[in-house]
């Protein structure tokens, strides 16, 4: 690696290491304050808030990585425009394509922390957080287990139990469902079950009535029932331990059982698609950086600033991410189409060329016109 490349690369990774930091926290604040306000209105302690915290981090770099990727390259060069350095390189005879040889080592040194938490971080917070949340509710659930008490697991909803008989089943429940301005139904049962699920925890009661009151008319419907099933799933969270894919190892990918299938309730697309992502996102950094700098190299000095080449990069950035999404739903449809995760990422790393060879042109047209010194 010549000193030029260096140079160029030591700028790009201070740069990138300072705005990954600002986005992260940017991105963590918002997100930690909404985590925060549901954790602790459920009674759950700091250390759970932390906790989930943490493994929320995984997630939330390999968001934010690609964009600082993108927002380094574009400073940089900016930078590097502004002191008219990229000016005397080109007078000196570096192509554009020599110059963006540290943006591209650059992108795969990024690439390369995106990879590390595709294929481990990530599938490995994923699935502690899920089985954090999955034991949290399962305490949950335990505390509504108390008879003789009135709970309020959310606002509008109440729930009592006179009696619970030593082998779990429940006497005398009563269930108040307020959540609605236009409509409050009271149910009764005369006893009743918590039967957990895959989806989430299901109150079972039996033999009782549903008293329906409108707010408006003022008019109370009753409705008797031999059995009814309420989903407590949304008052308290899901129970039940059932892993989706973005949980699974890469090795479980690579040859998926039907049993795992059934289990995370995927399709043979599905599991290849996500095989696929892990090794093909990471070049998003790769394209993301190189179409920052090339748009800039190829726009060139202005004296009325950068702003048209930082607006095209942007377009350019924002339709392959556009593409990506729209590949992703075609996908997920059939095994044979999984690789169109990665048309995208590759029509973007080729604007990035294009936009290169604009700029060899160019200069090679002002060569030209100066003639030989």
């Amino acid at each position: 690696m010549g000193r030029l490349d260096r140079y160029i690369l030591s700028q790009l990774l201070w740069v990138f290491g300072f705005f990954s930091l600002v986005l992260v926290s940017v991105y963590w604040v918002n997100r930690a304050v909404r985590l925060f306000d549901r954790l602790i209105s459920d009674g759950q302690p700091m250390i759970v808030f932390l906790e989930f915290t943490a493994l929320s981090l995984p997630m939330l770099i390999r968001t934010v990585l690609p964009i600082a990727a993108f927002v380094a390259a574009t400073y940089v060069t900016v930078q590097l425009i502004r002191a008219s350095e990229v000016t005397v390189l080109q007078a000196a005879g570096v192509s554009p394509f020599r110059l963006a040889r540290p943006v591209l080592i650059f992108g795969l040194i990024v690439a390369a922390f995106l990879m590390v938490l595709a294929h481990f971080l990530v599938p490995g917070a994923r699935a502690q957080l899920a089985q954090r949340q999955a034991e949290i509710a399962e305490n949950v659930t335990a505390g509504l287990l108390q008879d003789g008490v009135f709970h309020h697991p959310t606002e509008g909803i109440t729930l009592y139990v006179a009696e619970i008989t030593p082998d779990g089943v429940m006497r005398g429940v009563y269930l108040s469902d307020a959540r609605t301005m236009a409509q409050r139904v009271d149910y009764t049962a005369r006893t009743a079950l918590i039967v957990p699920e895959q989806t989430g925890p299901k109150l079972v009661m039996i033999d009782g009535y549903a008293q329906m009151l409108g707010a408006q008319t003022g008019r109370l419907a009753v409705t008797t029932f031999a059995d009814f099933t309420y989903d407590l799933s949304g008052l308290i969270g899901p129970a039940g331990r059932q892993r989706r894919i973005e949980e699974l190892s890469t090795a479980e990918l690579f040859a998926p059982t039907p049993d795992l299938l059934d289990e995370t309730r995927a399709t043979p697309a599905q599991v290849r698609f996500e095989l696929v992502s892990r090794f093909v996102e990471p070049f998003t950094a790769v394209a993301a950086a190189l179409i920052g700098f090339a748009a800039l190299i190829a726009g060139g000095f202005n004296r009325l600033g950068a702003w048209k080449p930082i607006v095209l990069a942007v377009v350019t950035l924002a339709l392959m991410q556009l593409l990506i999404n729209a590949a992703a739903g075609q996908a997920m449809r059939s095994v044979a189409l999984s690789w169109l995760g990665a048309v995208p990422i590759g029509l973007g790393i080729l604007a990035g060329f294009v936009l290169l060879l604009r700029a060899s042109g160019r200069q090679a047209k002002a060569r030209a016109v100066a003639g030989p010194t």
